[in-house]
């Protein structure tokens, strides 16, 4: 292996830098893209995240595709993100009685 193509290889894996943060949407996406990075160790999925990053700074793919791309190499907890949490209301009523009670109880209980 002579040194252009070792030096091809490791430009390949290392980690796409963009400072530029006015674009919103692409920062977000740039984000994303250095989650699945830092979370990987196969070279090949870092050549990949590298591709479709560059691919979106040059818009040759759309947002959409490029999160398509990189999903699998996200960790997401899909568990959190499909399950939804209880939330009990309480009429103002029942909050009255309870308040009521309450304070009949501190009263009786000083006694």
């Amino acid at each position: 292996m002579d040194r252009s193509s070792k030096k091809e290889k490791l430009s390949s894996q290392e980690k796409v830098v963009i400072t530029d943060s006015s674009n919103f949407q692409f920062h977000a996406a740039y984000l994303a893209y250095l989650e699945a990075y830092n979370k990987t160790t196969d070279s090949e999925a870092k050549k990949y995240l590298n591709q479709n990053i560059i691919a979106l700074q040059r818009n040759e793919i759309d947002y959409r595709t490029f999160y398509r791309n990189i999903n699998q190499y996200r960790s997401i907890d899909r568990a959190q993100c499909r399950s939804k949490s209880s939330i009990r209301t309480q009429s103002k009523r029942e909050w009255h009685n309870r308040m009521r009670k309450i304070e009949r109880e501190k009263r009786y209980e000083n006694k």
